[in-house]
């Protein structure tokens, strides 16, 4: 697998997809780009839209097509599925998006057997599950989102915080992606300090509200955009291009992924965020960093409820 001769086929041309494929775009991580919608007049809008920059950008055949086109993909990555509606319950979304993903991810597996899938829609825990039971592949091909955007927002908001370049910031958000995710303060560095000791150093102290605040912040972040313009892409977008990035590339890269499970923490069979090796493989494999307690039990109790989710769910 290399960056030029990649094929990427993206399920899907809503906002996330479209500005997915745009994000690809513009890093030249992609030979092919394939986009794939069941409204196809819109999957072929995006794709000309797209090419219409190909004197700006590096070479790369942007085009919408269907299953039969996103054939011998290296990367399929599936942001397709249905949003809620007022009312309606996750698990109500979690049923209606396995309908969609059943139908999704035959055709892709059937096209691109040697692909690496990688989830984003969302519950995107629960549906890299069923997109892992669906596709029959190993588990290290099928892969979510998971948690590398909530790192990201962490990163910023402790950047906005402590008046720090946010990629000199070092933190993870585990577990889901969602109401249960963790702030690992425990794995938290800034210049060789944790976040309380450069508080103390750095900063002279600080108010300590800020380890309860901004893990708030990050769960809500989503909530607050989707309330004033109803809609996320732009970071989930960049999000997806360093996953892509790190495969294409072969990087190694300490990502947190949603990855299954297989005994890490006394945890199995379910798909969770967590610090993961990612290269050409996928996830190569989960760390197993040291946690405190509290963050262990947190961890815990976030894959009870994926698990929940998943037994009450039409799988």
């Amino acid at each position: 697998m290399n960056i030029k001769n990649s094929k990427i086929s993206i399920i899907g041309a809503g906002f996330v997809g479209s500005t997915t494929a745009y994000a690809l775009m513009l890093e030249g991580l992609a030979s092919e780009i394939v986009i794939v919608d069941i409204n196809k007049e819109k999957a072929i809008a995006e794709a000309m839209d797209l090419s219409h920059g190909a004197a700006f950008v590096k070479p790369v055949d942007i085009r919408a097509g269907d299953y039969k086109d996103t054939e011998n993909s290296d990367i399929v990555i599936i942001t397709a599925g249905v949003g809620p509606k007022p009312g309606e319950t996750r698990l109500d979304i979690i049923n209606k998006n396995i309908k969609v993903f059943s139908s999704i991810v035959p055709e892709v597996v059937k096209y691109s057997p040697k692909s690496i899938l990688l989830v984003v829609s969302n519950p995107v825990d629960v549906l890299t599950y069923i997109t892992y039971k669906l596709s029959g592949f190993p588990a290290e091909r099928v892969i979510g989102s998971g948690t590398v955007l909530d790192t990201s927002r962490f990163r910023y908001m402790l950047s906005e915080h402590f008046k720090v370049d946010a990629r000199n910031i070092h933190t993870y958000i585990i577990g889901e992606h969602g109401d249960s995710e963790i702030a690992a303060w425990s794995l938290t560095g800034i210049a060789g300090m944790n976040a309380e000791q450069y508080c103390e150093n750095i900063c002279n102290g600080c108010d300590k509200g800020f380890k309860y605040k901004i893990p708030e912040d990050v769960k809500n972040a989503a909530y607050e955009i989707l309330n004033r313009k109803g809609y996320t892409n732009y970071a989930v977008a960049l999000a997806i291009r360093r996953i892509v990035e790190a495969i294409l590339r072969d990087e190694n890269a300490i990502l947190t992924v949603s990855s299954l499970f297989k005994g890490q923490y006394g945890i199995e069979d379910v798909y969770l965020g967590i610090p993961t090796v990612v290269g050409k493989e996928g996830a190569r494999n989960i760390l197993e960093v040291p946690l405190s307690e509290e963050e262990q039990n947190k961890l815990t109790e976030s894959a009870a409820l994926m698990k929940e989710y998943i037994s009450k769910s039409d799988i």
